[in-house]
């Protein structure tokens, strides 16, 4: 199943790396750096699922911004992927009481991101 994907992360090598690996399975990517850049593109990118970098620059970070979509209408049941590079002891958690589907710490496994995708889009292998 093809799913339009907006991934959040300040470091344009993540992102353009996450861009091609879920791109290669059929999904429809774009990419933001921070979360008024985030804001920007849900206005016009129908996202089916985010993954949002927990730290990000400028103000907000990837937990306010998942705050923020929970609260909204339009995306208060839409899956969202928390990642970060600085996974720390209560992390998780963290993310998950601010409404996030999923946490992954990076380096990102490429297949393990892919069946949690599958998991949440009801796909099969």
């Amino acid at each position: 199943m093809s799913l339009r994907i907006l991934v959040v992360d300040d470091n344009e090598i993540n992102a353009r790396l996450l861009q091609l690996s879920l791109g290669a399975d059929g999904h429809v990517v774009r990419v933001a750096g921070t979360a008024a850049e985030a804001r920007s593109a849900i206005s016009e990118f129908d996202a089916g699922l985010f993954l949002l970098d927990v730290h990000l620059p400028g103000g907000d970070d990837g937990l306010t911004l998942c705050r923020e979509l929970r609260r909204s209408g339009a995306h208060q049941k839409t899956p969202i992927i928390a990642i970060t590079a600085f996974a720390m002891k209560g992390d998780e958690e963290r993310a998950l009481l601010a409404g996030c589907t999923r946490y992954l710490s990076k380096p990102i496994d490429v297949d393990a991101l892919s069946a949690i995708i599958r998991d949440l889009s009801g796909a099969t292998p």
